[in-house]
């Protein structure tokens, strides 16, 4: 059977472990059976303790974001310039202005990531209050 998905990093307990029962004089091979991972993975921990680099995780690489920093600002800029702004009016600004081309879909999921919503035809930031608490004001 084969997996596709990505698989999860090894933590950074286990490979110390790793490291550790190599530092000890355990034979590479042996490690890597005992600890159920990869003579590969033995050996990139193994480098990497003898070259000092940290033994964490690090950040999956991932795709770069459609809209990016410069593009985010003008965004917000647009956002607090023309609150009653359209999600298609926003595409076309980000085209025109930053030459950015994404669809609707992608300005709405960056506008909810950076705290923004509709309420009644306007952009609003989602932790702005109404004027009225949660029970009371009616």
């Amino acid at each position: 059977m084969r997996h596709h998905g990505r698989m999860n990093a090894y933590s950074e307990d286990l490979r110390q472990k790793i490291v550790e029962a190599v530092h000890r004089g355990t034979p590479k091979s042996e490690v890597a059976r005992l600890l159920g991972v990869s003579l590969s993975s033995v050996k990139r921990y193994a480098r990497l303790a003898r070259e000092g680099e940290p033994l964490a995780p690090r950040k999956a690489p991932g795709k770069r974001p459609k809209i990016g920093e410069r593009a985010r600002r003008l965004l917000e800029a647009d956002l607090e310039e023309r609150p009653a702004g359209t999600l298609e009016e926003r595409r076309r600004f980000l085209e025109r202005v930053a030459g950015v081309r994404v669809s609707e879909s992608t300005v709405s999921r960056m506008l909810k990531r950076l705290g923004w919503t509709r309420k009644k035809d306007r952009w609003a930031r989602a932790n702005g209050t109404s004027g009225r608490g949660r029970l009371g004001g009616r």
